[in-house]
């Protein structure tokens, strides 16, 4: 992917950071569950202890990597593909055929509202792929190019 790429809108590091910060607490409920399986079970505590320590950890990691998946995120809609990339260091790049495309749906959760975005999941009969956070009038603008591209491929005879 070169030279029309876009980029999320820089709001979607927000929906990432609460998403890190429902981590935390998922992950303190869990821990503090298997602590008092501790208490009243005696399960072992090294459960709590475990679950303690993924609390720290995976969320801090999970924070931390918001401007790294920020700024590697990438989409662009060509003639014949729907392109997605992610990573750099683990780099991933998705090219959906036009012609496979089956239908493209905006979705978007109570957060993403809150911060008017949605999501583009484009489907084809195998697989489905998503863009994570767009504006509402860019998603519906790409929803219906990737629909009419889709459209003339089916029909284009070549």
């Amino acid at each position: 992917m070169q030279t029309n790429t876009h980029q999320l809108p820089p709001r979607i590091k927000r929906i990432w950071g609460y998403s890190a910060l429902g981590s935390i607490v998922a992950l303190l409920v869990i821990t503090g569950l298997l602590w008092l399986a501790h208490l009243y079970w005696h399960w072992t505590v090294w459960l709590a202890v475990f679950g303690g320590i993924l609390t720290v950890i995976e969320p801090v990691i999970e924070f931390g990597l918001i401007p790294y998946r920020y700024r590697f995120t990438r989409y662009q809609i060509t003639p014949t593909a729907v392109e997605m990339q992610s990573g750099w260091l683990f780099k991933k790049r998705v090219a959906i055929p036009i012609a496979r495309v089956q239908n493209v749906t905006l979705n978007a959760g109570p957060l993403l509202q809150w911060q008017k975005l949605t999501q583009v999941t484009v489907a084809t009969a195998a697989t489905s792929h998503t863009i994570e956070g767009l504006e509402l009038t860019v998603a519906e603008a790409l929803r219906d190019q990737i629909m009419r591209l889709a459209q003339e491929a089916r029909h284009d005879p070549a």
